[in-house]
């Protein structure tokens, strides 16, 4: 083969390498499928890594923002770790690339707000962990669209447990009422509700906000089958031994019985002390009625006796004087 021949195979090898090669920065794994990219001070998703991967781990890094191209050349990903990372927000999209995704860890950032969608391809995620951030609320709508999860993630968050967390108390109720896990939601404000857990809440304090009649369906529906299972699923999902903090929370007050259980008894009372009264009345009129006779039919038939009395009892001296 001619020189020339030579370094066009070279160009081409060293082409075919830059465009499906590792970063030079991370560690590339093809037995494992996995690019290891974690601890290197990336501050943004790094451009060039193999098409095949299926394993991302960036965590520990200084990632800040995350462009809706940046997962363009990885679409094969099934889980990526961006924790511990410097990341504020997510924009729409973000995670649209990524149609095999099935793990996403976003813990331990400084995530004030989260998109109503990580984007349309996203369904398939049964992991979510957004703990240790700066949430304070969560859109009910995100977590509906993705319906295949599983396992999710919400400590260490100063959740605000006013109306903006009630969507989102109903969709735990239903997520813990289908079998998913979670570790649940303590709520950071206001005052009275610190360190309480959202599940326990009653939906009382929830009167004044605005509720839809799906709203009041669902509450209906899942509030008393929730709590035993919750209890269960916090308990299983501790991680690293971690003890459960429901066990030392006091236990939620009885709900009042419903107002249609309540007017049935009351009618129900009613008509049997009406049957009861109307029963002594009747006893009461049968019995006044029973004297009045009793009483007349000794007026008029043994009034007379008395009053004219016996041949005997008419002349008793005359006897005597006979």
């Amino acid at each position: 083969m001619v020189p020339g021949n030579w370094i066009l195979v070279l160009s081409v090898i060293l082409l075919t390498y830059a465009a499906h090669g590792c970063h030079d920065k991370c560690l590339c794994y093809t037995a494992s499928k996995t690019a290891d990219c974690k601890n290197r001070g990336f501050t943004e998703i790094p451009a060039r890594l193999p098409s095949e991967i299926q394993i991302l781990q960036l965590q520990n890094n200084r990632i800040w923002r995350i462009n809706q191209n940046a997962f363009t050349g990885t679409p094969l990903l099934k889980i990526l770790d961006l924790s511990n990372n410097s990341l504020s927000s997510l924009a729409p999209g973000a995670f649209q690339k990524l149609r095999c995704l099935k793990e996403l860890d976003l813990s331990s950032n400084s995530i004030i707000r989260l998109p109503e969608t990580f984007g349309n391809s996203t369904g398939n995620i049964t992991l979510l962990s957004v703990k240790h951030n700066k949430l304070q609320k969560m859109e009910r709508v995100l977590l509906e669209s993705l319906p295949n999860l599983k396992v999710v993630h919400f400590k260490d968050n100063p959740w605000q447990c006013n109306c903006n967390v009630f969507g989102l108390k109903l969709w735990l109720e239903s997520f813990l009422y289908r079998g998913g896990i979670s570790d649940g939601i303590i709520c950071s404000t206001p005052g009275i509700r610190k360190g309480k857990d959202l599940l326990k809440v009653p939906y009382e304090l929830f009167g004044a906000c605005p509720l839809t009649t799906a709203h009041v369906h669902l509450a209906s529906i899942h509030h008393n089958s929730f709590e035993h299972r919750s209890s269960l699923k916090h308990a299983h999902h501790n991680e690293h031994g971690e003890n459960s903090r429901s066990n030392c929370e006091p236990k939620p007050k009885p709900r009042p019985v419903s107002l249609r259980h309540a007017i049935a008894t009351v009618v129900i009372t009613g008509v049997v002390c009406g049957i009861v009264c109307l029963m002594m009345l009747a006893a009461a009129v049968y019995g006044c009625a029973y004297a009045a006779i009793t009483a007349k039919y000794h007026r008029d038939h043994l009034a007379p006796v008395r009053k004219h009395g016996t041949p005997e009892e008419k002349e008793p001296f005359d006897s005597s004087l006979a």
